[in-house]
């Protein structure tokens, strides 16, 4: 580190962390990056590549340069901020941005570097923010993500138009190992560095029987043929494990099932731990049935950890088991795509997975497999990590073997070309003036990685978004150029698929809309991810003959049909919510995890917000109506309750007691001593005295 020829003290408070040597792998990047060069670093997870874009971007922020730091999850942007947290002494400001898509980002340009999630950085360019323009340096974190469908369309645009807008901005991307890394660094004009050098290396082999198979050619006896006995095998030897299952329901049954075993090997001090970590991971107003049982694990030192469950349920998790004292996390695959979690050794129990588009089980990509594998070994822990897939038999061995430990991942392709992408991002591009003639648009796509690597986008297919954009009132056509209208500017700030608004539009020229036809337009969207349908769930048609439609339901025989009905489902899930039924009903009824409850509540109030903003120009009737659905929304509340739950540390749960108990506003809590409010069910004293300071 002494060699780096940056600032002593970003040195120093890298030393204060402990890191005080480079791997071969940013010894060789680095001085690139200084240097101003574009940078693709694809190594194997847990490689350091963080450390050459912190290096990089914090030296250019005592010279004075500006950076983005893009990065594809909410959970990864909060871990790379807390991670410059101490460089603040050094007079650095760092921002952090996920959340409002429509919002300028004005607040951002006070910082020298920005954190922000790739959807983030689309929407301050559809907003035109100003100091976008200043931006020296881009970090684009994960940008193998460019293969994925809902989110590389979007990572691909903003790196093509921050590129276009700036030439000679540098580009560092960070990537897992992707077989075609060469064809990322050449679209980006940028140096190579790949490497499958390891920290700590990584062993990687299949449990047939009683013994683990390595591709080294040596054997490992445990006792069992079990993962099971593969977790409390590497616990014993006060190790960690990381067991990747393929749904939620296994995560949860299967880290139940191995609390007794690994309860065993948990110390004392670690008991103490463990009763702290409980008690935090059944914080908050209001416990669940999914609280409840992750808590009872935590407390025998393993843990599960899937998209269903809340933010802080996952931050726990997280950080009780990179402190040590979780011996074990049952994990689907979304935890090898964020954050850092290494452990000795990774489990893959099951690499077949469910696919709703195919409808019977598929085969995990080698790619994903590699990448949770990759979690094996901790730096500064292990000496060796582990990775085992497991066998039911000799031909099973052999395939693993072949097909994952000995395969090459697959090459990443951009996904551009599909219609979606397509539709939402050129208009973005008409409705900021960026490219508005075909040849500026033509241009445009060239940049693209799409382009880069297919070859230009077909005309019929740029004319047919171009016709349907038109046909739906978004832009018009004068000679040469296309203007996006008020309803196109207004969608692409709103950050919504133009087939979105088109939906909203309907029901808002529909006629007069209640509560629930409004949320079931929203749930008509493409924007609106589905609750799925369910056998169980034969209630939904018998519920909806009694509610009112704004977008006309396709008849039963319809291919439509099954969607319609998971819309529905999703309606009335949020119609719930907002009538103040508790997060236990619903995890029951829906068949969903409080994740996923706040999920939806979220983008509903993101989309309601939408519609607001589009009934001002198609239907001004309709805004009181959304205005006050958009704040129940946020607050899972009956209208009665909003001025309650506005205080701070009242939620939905204490807002009812408190108007249960006769305290019915402000005006009530002002005149009621703190005795009374704190002898009320769910408040007690501390919450009391907060109440009585903030009014």
């Amino acid at each position: 580190m002494e060699d780096i020829p940056v600032d002593r003290e970003i040195i120093g408070l890298f030393k204060e962390q402990g890191i005080t040597e480079l791997y071969p792998p940013q010894a060789e990047a680095l001085p690139l990056a200084l240097n101003g060069k574009n940078v693709v670093l694809s190594v194997p997870t847990a490689s350091g590549k963080s450390l050459v874009a912190y290096i990089t971007i914090l030296d250019a922020a005592l010279k004075g340069k500006k950076s983005m730091y893009i990065v594809p999850l909410r959970a990864l942007a909060s871990e790379k901020w807390e991670d410059l947290q101490p460089f603040k002494k050094l007079g650095i400001k760092v921002g952090i941005s996920t959340g409002d898509l429509d919002s300028k980002g004005g607040h951002l340009a006070r910082n020298d570097i920005i954190i922000c999630t790739s959807e983030k950085a689309d929407s301050l360019l559809r907003h035109g923010a100003g100091w976008l323009n200043e931006l020296e340096i881009i970090v684009a974190d994960e940008i193998h993500l460019i293969n994925d469908f809902s989110r590389g369309p979007t990572l691909e645009m903003v790196l093509s138009r921050l590129r276009m807008m700036n030439p000679e901005i540098q580009i560092i991307a960070l990537s897992a190992t992707i077989r075609n890394a060469e064809e990322i660094a050449e679209w980006l004009d940028a140096e190579l560095i790949q490497s499958e050098w390891r920290p700590v290396p990584l062993k990687e082999g299949v449990l047939y029987k009683n013994k683990i198979y390595f591709t080294d050619e040596s054997v490992k006896e445990i006792e069992g043929s079990k993962a099971s006995n593969l977790v409390t095998d590497v616990v014993s030897e006060k190790g960690q494990a990381l067991v990747f299952v393929n749904s939620r329901r296994s995560a949860q049954m299967f880290a139940e099932n191995l609390k007794e075993e690994v309860s065993h090997f948990i110390t004392e001090e670690e008991r103490k731990e463990l009763r702290k970590a409980k008690k935090s991971a059944l914080s908050g107003e209001e416990k669940n049935i999914i609280s409840k049982k992750l808590a009872e694990c935590v407390e025998n030192g393993v843990a599960f950890h899937h998209a269903g469950l809340s933010n802080n349920q996952r931050k726990v998790v997280e950080t009780y088991f990179k402190k040590g004292i979780l011996k074990c996390i049952v994990a689907t695959p979304t935890l090898a795509a964020g954050v850092n979690t290494p452990a000795r050794r990774v489990i893959m129990k099951d690499i077949w997975r469910y696919s709703q588009a195919e409808g019977y089980m598929v085969p995990l990509p080698v790619m994903e497999v590699k990448q949770a594998m990759g979690r094996a070994g901790r730096p500064g822990y292990d000496t060796v990590g582990e990775a085992v897939l497991i066998a039911k038999n000799d031909v099973e061995r052999e395939r693993l073997i072949n097909n994952y430990l000995m395969a090459e991942v697959e090459p990443i392709y951009s996904k551009l070309g599909s219609e979606p992408a397509l539709r939402t991002h050129i208009l973005a591009l008409i409705a900021t003036d960026f490219a508005v003639t075909w040849d500026e648009i033509e241009e445009f796509l060239e940049k693209t990685f799409y382009a880069h690597q297919m070859g230009v986008l077909q005309e019929n297919k740029i004319e047919n978004i171009l016709e349907f954009l038109e046909e739906g009132g978004f832009v018009t056509r004068r000679r040469e150029r296309w203007d996006a209208t008020l309803f196109g500017r207004k969608t692409s700030s709103l950050y919504i698929d133009p087939l979105s608004a088109l939906k909203m539009r309907e029901a808002l020229e529909g006629g007069e809309g209640d509560e629930f036809s409004y949320l079931h337009a929203i749930c008509a969207t493409p924007d609106m991810r589905c609750v799925y349908v369910s056998k169980k769930d034969g209630w939904i048609e018998e519920k909806m003959g009694a509610k009112k439609f704004l977008i006309e339901p396709p008849p039963s025989f319809s291919p439509d049909y099954e969607w319609f009905l998971a819309e529905l489902k999703t309606a009335f899930l949020l119609e719930d919510w907002i009538n103040e039924v508790s997060e236990d009903e619903i995890i029951k009824k829906y068949q969903v995890g409080p994740g996923d409850i706040h999920n939806k509540v979220e983008t509903a109030e993101w989309l309601l917000h939408a519609m607001q903003e589009l009934a001002r120009i198609f239907n001004f009737d309709a805004v009181p109506m959304l205005t006050k659905l958009i704040m129940r929304m946020r607050y899972g509340c009956k209208e009665e309750l909003l001025n309650l739950v506005q205080l701070r540390g009242i939620g939905r749960i204490r807002a009812r007691a408190l108007y249960n108990a006769g305290l019915k506003s402000v005006n009530d809590l002002r005149k009621a001593s703190i005795e009374r409010i704190a002898g009320i069910k769910h408040i007690g004293k501390g919450i009391a005295k907060s109440i009585k300071e903030q009014i």
